[in-house]
This record gives structure tokens, sequence and C-alpha cells, in this order.
């Protein structure tokens, strides 16, 4: 019953399968190989268009190396007041930025809205230099609430942001669970829709280690290089990361390990539906689930075996109060998630309440 975390899971057969076959192969180092060429080419199909991608062994490498291409250390970039840049990356995006300051633009809902953003730009100061001045506009796909932004709301957010010069970073991380949940391109839900850099995750999807940075503004990614290998996220040997992403993209097998976890979710939720005693915080459309519960039930989980986490209070929503004697957690399903934890984790609850 493992729902703590997607990355608890190893990586696939398949992306293991290539990484095992490069693995037995001599090639030039740092990324100068045929593999990563394979993988560039492959997001270039991917998503219909000509890009630039570099890899990363982590996400907050991915993101923070991102964010410094986009904004100078005396400027700021605007996130959610969950974003993960935000709670759970240290001081890595100031960092790298140089020291580029991160500014909260929601009020507790699990999206960023436009009229949140127009908010903001209507109040903010503009005495430069002494106020600071917001170059980047940074969502999470799916978001922090595991809900996804449609096509159409990247696309508002992305004309408020541009309206009033910033570039926009998407933090892919689940990115696979938004493409999967909503039956669009990749493309419409990242450059057709305004985004500029787009951290690909594949980790908690399949992979072992593999970021993909994308550039679909090119003239953002100048500096790049020079970042990566100043950072130490330069790989020398950059096959590792090529063999992963060639495996997770072929056959659309990064799609189907996506859609995997997120059946899982839904069917966690619907079974949430029909027990007493459990509050979905937000909508599940994705691999995310935020429940509100017993504390007794929550022991009781973890005494039986299950793994999940308790979540950050200050997250939930406005119209979500939690009472002394409950919990609020966070589950996750995965491409590894099987039938049996489901159904075990299910029994395991109902078992509480009849006891």
């Amino acid at each position: 019953m493992y729902f703590g975390s997607d990355n608890q899971t190893g990586a696939s057969s398949q992306v293991l399968g290539m990484l095992a076959e490069a693995n037995n192969e001599y090639t030039h180092g740092y990324g100068d190989d045929r593999w990563t060429d394979q993988a560039i080419e492959a997001l270039k199909a991917l998503f219909e268009c000509d890009l630039e991608a570099y890899f990363v062994v982590t996400g907050t490498a991915a993101n923070s190396l991102a964010l410094s291409c986009m904004v100078q250390p005396w400027e700021a970039i605007l996130c959610h007041d969950s974003a993960h840049i935000i709670l759970d990356e240290s001081t890595a995006p100031e960092l790298f930025t140089g020291g580029a300051r991160m500014l909260s633009v929601s009020n507790g809902q699990g999206k960023i809205t436009p009229q949140q953003l127009k908010n903001y730009f209507q109040t903010i100061g503009t005495d430069y230099p002494h106020n600071v001045r917001a170059k980047a506009l940074s969502i999470a796909q799916a978001s922090e609430s595991g809900l996804v932004y449609t096509p159409a709301e990247i696309t508002a957010l992305s004309r408020v942001a541009k309206g009033n010069g910033l570039s926009v970073h998407m933090d892919g991380a689940r990115f696979a669970n938004a493409v999967a949940s909503q039956k669009v391109t990749p493309a419409e839900l990242s450059w057709k829709a305004g985004v500029d850099v787009l951290c690909l995750g594949a980790t908690k999807c399949g992979a072992l280690c593999a970021e993909a940075v994308i550039f679909f503004n090119k003239e953002l990614a100048k500096t790049f290089t020079h970042r990566r290998k100043r950072g130490g996220h330069l790989l020398s040997k950059g096959r590792v990361f090529g063999a992963q992403m060639v495996g997770w993209l072929q056959d659309d097998h990064w799609l189907e390990l996506a859609q995997h976890a997120n059946t899982q979710a839904a069917k966690l939720a619907k079974a949430f539906d029909n027990i007493d005693g459990l509050q979905l915080v937000w909508p599940v459309e994705s691999n995310e689930l935020f429940v509100v519960m017993p504390k007794g039930l929550a022991n009781h989980l973890r005494d039986a075996g299950a793994e999940f986490y308790d979540w950050y209070v200050d997250t939930l929503p406005p119209n979500v109060t939690l009472k002394d004697d409950q919990q609020f957690v966070r589950l996750v399903t995965s491409f590894a998630t099987e039938d049996s934890h489901r159904q075990q984790f299910c029994e395991s609850i109902r078992s509480y309440f009849i006891t």
C-alpha cells in the first residue's frame, strides 16, 4: 500500500531495457552521443516544433536552472503559494538565479487564475529600482493540488503574463499525468498555449532520474549550457539521460504509464465516495488525492502498512476547516500501483469504521 509518492517507485522495464542497452556501448561523454540525439529528436516530434532540450538529474535542478535563464537576480518570479519551487526546493531557485525573489499570487485556490495575476499587476508598486519587477510566471502542471490546467487556462494566464512583460515557465514534474488526464496534445498544453520553457519530468512516471528542460523560446536558452556546467549538472555519461528518455517516449510508453497512475487515483477516489468520514479536498484530476480523515484512521492505516504523507495544513482551501481530531493527508498513485494495493487500502479503511 504505497501511496507516499510517485518517487518511491522504480523505473519501468522498457526504460531499464534502454538503459541496459546504452550501458553496453562506448560513447562520447557529456551528451555527445546517439541516445541524447535520439531523445531530443523524439521531443521535437512529440511537441511538433523545433526546440532546444537539455537533461538534468532532478526536478529542482531543472526548475532552478530554467528560471535562472528567465530572470535577473534583482527580478521576481510569480507562482502559486503552494508551488514546489517556493515550498519544497529549499533556496535552490534563489541560488541558481542569483537571488531572484519568488512571490505568491494565489489565495488558497488550487490553481492560479488570470484575475489573480491581474490583481497583482494592479496593486504592485512600480517605483523601480526600489520595487521588484516580476519577469517570469511559473505554473505547475499538474498543480500541487493535483489539478490540471486546460489549454484555455494556460493561454489566458500567458496572455496576462506576456502583456506585462513576463515569460512563462511550466513545472512539468507531472506533465504526463496532465496530458493523459485531458486527452490533449503536449503541444496544446505547452508552447501553443504560450509556455516558453517546460521542465518535463520523467522521474515520477517511470524513469530513474531524467528531467528535460525544454526551451520553446530558444532565445532564453543562450546561457543554459554554461549555467548547467557551473551548477554541476552536466553529466559526463550523458547517455544515461538520453536512453531513459528514448525508452520513456517510445510508442507512447510515457502516456501509458501516466494513464495507469491516473486510473488508479480515480478508482481510489470513487471508492472514497462510498465511505463516510473521508473528505476529498480537491477534485481528482491526475494521480494525487488530498484527503481529510480522522486521525485515528490515519494511524490505523499506517499500522496496517500503508504509506502516505501528512500534508501542509496551510494549503487547505478557505472552505475546508480541519478539526482537532482530523488529519490532512496526500495520497499519490503511480505507474506501479496495483489493484491489490488500492483494494487492500480501502478494505483497511472499512475495517476501521466497522470496528
